[in-house]
């Protein structure tokens, strides 16, 4: 399933320490495996409702539990993808926090679906390689800047909390990870019309990030024409010959914002 599973205690015990949390937290765990981040997360927490899909990998971790005495963890049995995070969070008495150590082939599907459902999540701290992480961080005008930086930055502070080298999973990965920390912002700094449409853009523009951004969105299923496009990036003050990974998130909100004004016009 894409998983390494977190095979150093100490490294999961500064992990738990740096993410901050306080005895009164419900966190929801992504990726429990055999508890490795679960057991010390439990004895900081209020409750842990623990995701792992494995069938045997969670009747492991809740012998694990039950041999360390520990009740206040709720075993989930489902992959995070098909998980109703808002009725979870709905159980609990305050938004909630999130940590993970996600499979890597799924890692920005389960960033987006958070995204998603941010409004009942206060924070979150994720392990990604350490690639995706340097990415999920850049600035514009980066090589590394890309959808899924526009995505997150719109709506979170991002930052770094623990480098962890691969020798501290198994099986072993080929690069190294990286935890960060995730504050979402309630409410964001810029504020899209329409958030499902913003991301619909983002992902046009990066989906030809070779070509300026004008073509990149008249090449996508955008419904808009030549002169819909340059009309809004007239009005957003941006240089149609520019590329997606030039443009800031309030550059992109402000483009998101024109656009979907152009085509409620056309309604």
């Amino acid at each position: 399933m894409g998983q390494h599973f977190l095979a150093d205690p100490n490294v999961a015990a500064m992990i738990v320490r740096r993410a901050q949390f306080n005895p009164d937290d419900v966190v929801l765990e992504i990726g429990a495996g055999i508890g490795a981040l679960t057991l010390p997360l439990a004895q900081q927490v209020k409750h842990v409702l623990a995701v792992e899909p494995d069938r045997k990998i969670a009747a492991i971790l809740g012998n694990e539990l039950s041999a360390e005495g520990i009740c206040n963890v709720t075993i989930i049995e489902k992959d995070i993808l098909q998980c109703d995070i808002e009725a979870l969070a709905a159980k609990s008495d305050a938004p909630f926090k999130v940590l993970g150590n996600l499979p890597y082939n799924i890692s920005s599907q389960v960033l987006v679906r958070l995204i998603h459902y941010r409004q009942v999540i206060e924070s979150a701290f994720l392990t990604f390689q350490k690639e995706v992480a340097e990415r999920l961080a850049a600035k514009h005008g980066n090589k590394s800047y890309g959808r899924l930086s526009v995505l997150i930055q719109y709506c979170a502070e991002i930052y770094p909390l623990v480098q962890v080298a691969a020798s501290a999973f198994f099986p072993k990965p080929k690069v190294d990870s990286q935890v960060v920390g995730i504050e979402f912002h309630h409410p964001v700094s810029f504020q899209a019309t329409d958030e499902d449409f913003l991301f619909q853009i983002v992902r046009a523009a990066f989906g030809k990030r070779r070509k300026t951004l004008k073509n990149a969105l008249l090449g996508s299923n955008l419904e808009f024409g030549d002169e819909g496009i340059s009309a809004a990036l007239e009005l957003a003050e941006i240089d149609s010959r520019r590329r997606a990974e030039t443009l800031s998130v309030k550059e992109f909100v402000t483009l998101s914002n024109h656009l979907q004004g152009l085509r409620l016009d056309l309604q």
